[in-house]
């Protein structure tokens, strides 16, 4: 959207906001330029009651002004980040956030959850600029806020927070990653057999009470083969649930809980099909029996 259409959307916005009583947010990320955005927001809606707020005011005026705010008194809060701490505004629905690539993932989840803190419906904009230079990872800051708008979004924002910044480097001097690249369960994986290794060699005296299984570190196998090994997606499909049985079948490590999985699969879904029963459950059973024979 360009500057022109972006003054025509927040000033119907706000005008028509105004009308119904709401409360409107417009988020910056520094304090500099707010009396700037102040000049503008009165120039588009000069009727509107624009307050200011940040925390480098006075702490009485600022006090007495989100107070105000909150009463209704006035149209537009122009704020920092000082609104995502603990600000209940119940008629507040709409929030703008200027230089939306400048905010980490969860700053963005947390000044949006300042709006629809009522029955009302709430909306949250997310403005970026033409001139600025958006980085990959702010687009998919951005894209991954647009995607979970739904209540109780929070844990896939984490969970996509920590692939783009990385879980770090628990075993060393490293701080961020690049967990994305393999995955946060690999990454897990990877982690307990290196914890399991050191626990075996270099600190051995330290965990001599400790029970290692079978002292194999690597827990995970790939085997080449011809044969079609997967469960067909007109079996079950649903994505995430057959996601959710894979990982359940990668957990087995004995005969009878194969038999089990088979058990229910087939009570769950029908008849299993071949690519599956005669694939994914039979080489399913085969890196327990190599661990177990020494085979690695």
């Amino acid at each position: 959207m360009g500057k022109f259409g972006l003054r025509m959307k927040m000033g119907m916005i706000i005008l028509t906001g105004k009308g119904k009583g709401w409360g409107i947010f417009v988020l910056l990320l520094k304090v500099f330029n707010i009396n700037e955005v102040f000049e503008f927001i009165e120039r588009l809606v000069p009727d509107a009651k624009i307050v200011i707020g940040h925390g480098q005011m006075d702490g009485k005026k600022l006090e007495k002004t989100m107070l105000e705010f909150i009463k209704g008194k006035h149209d537009v809060l122009i704020a920092t980040t000082i609104i995502e701490n603990g600000l209940d505004v119940p008629n507040a629905n709409t929030i703008f956030i200027n230089n939306a690539n400048n905010f980490g993932l969860s700053d963005l989840h947390q000044m949006r959850g300042r709006v629809g803190r009522s029955n009302k419906k709430a909306f949250c904009y997310l403005i970026t600029h033409e001139n600025s230079n958006i980085t990959k990872e702010a687009s998919k800051r951005i894209k991954a806020i647009e995607e979970n708008s739904n209540l109780g979004s929070g844990i896939n924002i984490a969970m996509k927070d920590l692939e783009i910044r990385g879980a770090g480097n628990l075993l060393g001097a490293d701080q961020s990653g690049f967990i994305n690249e393999m995955g946060f369960e690999t990454y897990q994986k990877i982690l307990q057999e290196a914890i399991d290794e050191l626990k075996e060699k270099e600190f051995k005296d330290l965990y001599k009470s400790e029970k290692i299984d079978h002292q194999y570190y690597v827990k995970d196998i790939q085997i080449d083969t011809d044969l079609e090994i997967l469960i067909p997606d007109d079996y079950i499909s649903d994505t995430s649930e057959r996601l959710s049985q894979y990982q359940e079948l990668s957990k087995i490590k004995d005969e009878e809980k194969i038999e089990n999985f088979k058990i229910k699969l087939q009570d769950r879904f029908g008849e299993i099909p071949i690519p599956t029963f005669g694939g994914e459950l039979h080489t399913g059973r085969f890196p327990g029996r190599i661990i177990r024979r020494g085979d690695h």
